[in-house]
């Protein structure tokens, strides 16, 4: 194998499980732990990757933060996949969560035009609006202090609210989701603060994601990959990663 093809394979391995070790591929290439290193190194310089001890991860793109009109926009077909999976499993009489998501909101147009009658706690203003007129359904607003860019409340007084409730199932937005280092993020902390104490209220929490979050990351982590009970979304990922999450008992739908 010429020295381009086995950094190219290498680059294969990186991006299907998230990290290498040089160990690893040395046996795989039959060549020196030295070789690999200087393979990564070369890799590194032109930054493919990052090194670490022992071998190296891949670098993880940052997602974007956008207003919520602005994100309500990106990937609609994907995000009425996920919505249409997240409703199929929320049954009648269930009190349920839906946070800050513009696939919830996608949700809560479902729910509207269904006959489902459920109890919908909301932190979501574009999510009251569509339940405000729907007999079938019983919607409690959180409050709290209004967040405008998310168009939805965050901070202490939601969180009091939040608290003393026992939710059926909560259904929590991300920004990206690394199953690797077992993290899910965020931008905004007090929106992460406030997921993560909807989750610590739930029964069972489902995280509504496209599929390409699992490969970005927000700058604010609010839960460990196992706080969570499932992952909806609009395809599976690589087998790698859905190994991982296979590991912790984690369903994706």
């Amino acid at each position: 194998m010429f020295a381009e093809e086995r950094l190219q394979e290498i680059l294969n391995i990186l991006k299907a499980k998230g990290k290498v070790k040089v160990k690893e591929l040395s046996v795989k290439f039959d060549v020196t732990e030295d070789c690999i290193r200087k393979d990564l190194k070369v890799l590194e310089s032109q930054g493919n990757l990052k090194r670490t001890y022992g071998g190296a991860v891949q670098i993880r793109e940052s997602s974007n933060a956008y207003d919520m009109q602005e994100r309500s926009e990106i990937d609609v077909s994907n995000k009425t996949i996920i919505a249409e999976k997240a409703f199929n499993i929320i049954t009648d009489r269930e009190t349920i969560f839906l946070d800050i998501s513009t696939t919830n909101i996608l949700l809560a147009k479902l729910l509207a035009e269904s006959n489902k009658r459920v109890t919908v706690v909301t932190n979501m203003l574009e999510i009251l609006n569509i339940l405000s007129k729907q007999n079938n359904i019983s919607v409690v607003a959180t409050g709290g202090i209004l967040n405008k860019n998310l168009n939805g409340f965050t901070g202490a007084p939601t969180i009091d609210l939040i608290s003393r409730y026992k939710f059926d199932k909560c259904f929590i937005g991300s920004c990206g989701v690394d199953v690797f280092d077992r993290t899910i993020t965020t931008f905004d902390i007090d929106d992460g603060i406030t997921k993560s104490s909807i989750i610590s209220s739930s029964k069972k929490t489902f995280l509504v994601m496209e599929s390409k979050k699992f490969h970005l990351d927000g700058n604010y982590k609010f839960a460990k990959i196992d706080d969570i009970d499932s992952i909806i979304s609009d395809k599976l990922p690589d087998k790698e990663i859905t190994d991982v999450i296979k590991e912790f008992n984690i369903s994706i739908i």
